[in-house]
This record gives structure tokens, C-alpha cells and sequence, in this order.
């Protein structure tokens, strides 16, 4: 199997599994994704979502080896099946981490983007060499994250992004020691197994929302989602 889905106390962990190929991203790698996110969404056991990748990479990018002998139609099915799986994580109903411990590159930064919040070790680095090689990729949502001029530093150069670059400016929430990665870890998913899950689902729609909309739809919204809670009558915890 390309990708490893693992269900654990309300954590699901989403797994890529082609180390070998340091987990480039192929199109089966892509349909496992999208089915993996698909079946997480409609699983109401699951509170969090982890997405990792297996081996010192966490993502080396597209399969480039896969494009070769590819007809422009082939490389656009591919694309689109891409971004199905990008799209799919994005719209995970309940909170999704990416965890990096080494470089994550084109694909896997999408794929880390397309979560709510990454955690990452010193070891991760963050690289979108599209643009540079001839072909074009992660356009929106690192700009979203980043921040316009940033994003076509990385994108125009093919530049590296290292971890505490990556923190600094957003795109990473917590920076974790190798040795205290699985404890950050623990603590974060008992914090968010241990709250409501009807709430974050509505907070994560809020924000995720919001931002793009003006300040008074975006309060819309949020009064939208305490009128949901209320009808549902589980407010402040209760059942």
C-alpha cells in the first residue's frame, strides 16, 4: 500500500508509505489519499486526524519517474487526482496536523498546507520548485499562509524553507524536539479527543470560512455556527 491509515482512541494517523521512493507522490498514492480523507470524514469516531510520512522524507514531491511516457491528457488526470486528495484533506470536518520530520517538497508541502496546523521537528524543510523545473503547482494555498511576496521567494528560486524559517512565518505552529515529538503529539490529540467535537467542527468551519469573507460575513458565520450549537443543545458540553 502506498498510504497507511491507522485508527486509534478517536486519532486517526494517515501514513505515507512509499519510503523507498522517499513517499513521492504517484497516482495511486493520490486515490489512497482521497479515500483515506473520504473514509476519515464519514468516521464520527474520529476526533483528529495525523497526517505523517514514513522514513526520513516526508514527501520528495509529484513522481516524476511516473510522468515519463505520459500524454498531456495522462498528466492532467494525474494533476486533477491530486488535487482531489488536497481538496479532501482541506475539507476533513474534524481538525487534521501534518507532522514533518524531514523535507516535505511541492507535493508534500500542498499536502501539508491542506491541514489546519502543521507540527514539525528541526529536520523538516519546506521547498516548491514547480515554477523552477517548468511546471507550475502550489500556487494557492501557500500565498494564504505566507503571505504573497514570501510565496514567490520559494516559488521563483525553488528555495528551502528551513523549520525555524517555516515557524517564524507561519506555515509551522509548534517546533518538537525529535525525542519530544511523540509527547507533543499525545498531549495536543488528548486535548482535542478530550473536547466537544460538534464545537472544533464548528470552529474549524468558521474559521476556515472567515477568511474569505468581509468582517461582517464572517461574523455571520460565526453566529450561524452558535445558532447550530444551540438547536443541537449541547452548548457549553452539554448533552
Amino acid at each position: 500500500m502506498s498510504l497507511l491509515l491507522e485508527i486509534q482512541g478517536g486519532v486517526a494517523t494517515i501514513t505515507l508509505n512509499r519510503p523507498e521512493s522517499r513517499n513521492a507522490l504517484d497516482l495511486a498514492m493520490c486515490e489512497q489519499l482521497l479515500a483515506a480523507a473520504q473514509s476519515a470524514a464519514a468516521d464520527t469516531s474520529i476526533k483528529l486526524v495525523l497526517v505523517r510520512g514514513r522514513g526520513p522524507v516526508f514527501c520528495a514531491g509529484a513522481d516524476l519517474k511516473e510522468r515519463q511516457g505520459m500524454n498531456a491528457a495522462q498528466v492532467r488526470e494525474r494533476r486533477m487526482k491530486a488535487f482531489a486528495a488536497y481538496a479532501a484533506l482541506e475539507a476533513l470536518p474534524m481538525p487534521a496536523i501534518a507532522v514533518i520530520e524531514g523535507p516535505a517538497v511541492g507535493s508534500g508541502c500542498e499536502i501539508a498546507a491542506a491541514c489546519d496546523f502543521i507540527i514539525a521537528t528541526p529536520a523538516a524543510s519546506f521547498r516548491v520548485p514547480e515554477a523552477t523545473r517548468g511546471t507550475v503547482g502550489a500556487t494557492q494555498r501557500l500565498p494564504r499562509i505566507l503571505g504573497k511576496r514570501l510565496a514567490k521567494d520559494l516559488l521563483f528560486t525553488g528555495r528551502t524553507l528551513t523549520a525555524e524559517e517555516a515557524e517564524r512565518h507561519g506555515l509551522v505552529s509548534r517546533l518538537a524536539a525529535p525525542d519530544q515529538l511523540e509527547a507533543v503529539l499525545a498531549h495536543i490529540a488528548k486535548a482535542i479527543v478530550a473536547a466537544p467535537a460538534h464545537s472544533l467542527r464548528l470552529a474549524k468551519r468558521c474559521v476556515d470560512r472567515s477568511v474569505e469573507l468581509d468582517p461582517q460575513g464572517a461574523l455571520e458565520t460565526e453566529i450561524a455556527a452558535i445558532e447550530e450549537q444551540l438547536a443541537a443543545g449541547d452548548w457549553m458540553g452539554k448533552q
